[in-house]
């Protein structure tokens, strides 16, 4: 049951009754008050109950969740979803059997289920959600890939005196290699093109 008409003597206790039917609290809720009732005189001649129509709100988070485990599902992995929310941080991290079949070569399988994933989870948000989907510790393995890589490629860039373009990467791995050069004063970083094929450049500060 997702939503219920509720009557009671006034309207608060015709939204308490169909709080106690929908099993939910006020703030899981959105509440249209139908009739305000009539107390009638004497609270009997013409009295008339409140009548409202109570709704449980969407939860973004948990519905992306029904959609991530169908998704994989579909893939032929079987999987348990664990979730962790920080304010508008969401991140789901997906642990079973077969998980380097969701990572793919470099990530790319696992950065295609957190694209698809960060789609569904705004779908029906009130708020922006800023979606990570991990499997099995994968991404910090890959932030400590990514900032070894950031370095080298940054040497590259001086050494040469030109533009490094890397490959096509989330917004969460493009952070990170922002935040590894940041205090290299020799080079300067910057992402272009549209998401999913938004990349990031390491320019050098002295060109040629």
């Amino acid at each position: 049951m997702k939503e219920i008409t509720a009557t009671g003597l006034t309207v608060d206790e015709a939204v308490q009754s169909a709080l106690k039917d929908l099993n939910a609290e006020k703030s899981d809720v959105e509440i249209r008050i139908i009739d305000e009732g009539k107390k009638g005189f004497l609270g009997i001649f013409g009295q008339k109950p409140a009548i409202v129509h109570v709704k449980l709100k969407k939860d973004p988070v948990k519905d992306t969740v029904v959609f991530l485990k169908d998704v994989i599902a579909k893939m032929g992995v079987e999987a348990d979803i664990s979730v962790k929310k920080d304010g508008r941080e969401v991140t789901f991290t997906i642990e079973g059997s077969s998980i380097a079949t969701l990572i793919g070569k470099r990530g790319q399988t696992l950065n295609a289920l957190q694209y698809l994933t960060q789609l569904a989870a705004n779908k029906c948000s009130d708020h922006y959600l800023h979606v990570t989907v991990d499997a099995e510790g994968y991404r910090s393995r890959r932030e400590e890939t990514l900032i070894q890589l950031a370095n080298r490629l940054a040497e590259q860039a001086i050494k040469t005196a030109n533009d490094v373009k890397l490959e096509p990467m989330p917004s969460n791995e493009r952070k990170v290699i922002h935040a590894a050069l940041v205090k290299n004063k020799k080079i300067k970083t910057y992402s272009v093109g549209e998401e999913p094929k938004r990349h990031l450049v390491i320019s050098p500060v002295n060109r040629r």
